[in-house]
């Protein structure tokens, strides 16, 4: 936890500094440093909600015997026959 901790306070260091640097002004470093990590926040909520549907439906899918790929050898089998 303590190396989560510190990589956001480093986040929001580095955030402040660049914005800082590109507009010399403190009160959009401010706002950039604070509203980017919360929109941030709720687009990670999004896309992983988005990604375990994602992975739930390729799982579905190798699951289901009627999507997977016919078996080489019997194929082979029906051709030379």
């Amino acid at each position: 936890m303590a190396k989560t901790l510190t990589f956001g306070i480093m986040h929001l260091g580095i955030a402040f500094s660049v914005t800082y640097a590109l507009t010399g002004s403190l009160a959009v470093s401010g706002a950039v440093t604070f509203i980017e990590p919360a929109i941030n926040t709720v687009a990670h909520y999004f896309f992983d909600r988005y990604w375990d549907k994602r992975e739930r439906r390729q799982a579905g899918s190798t699951r289901d015997p009627a999507s997977a790929p016919a078996n080489t050898s019997d194929s082979a089998a029906l051709v030379s026959a």
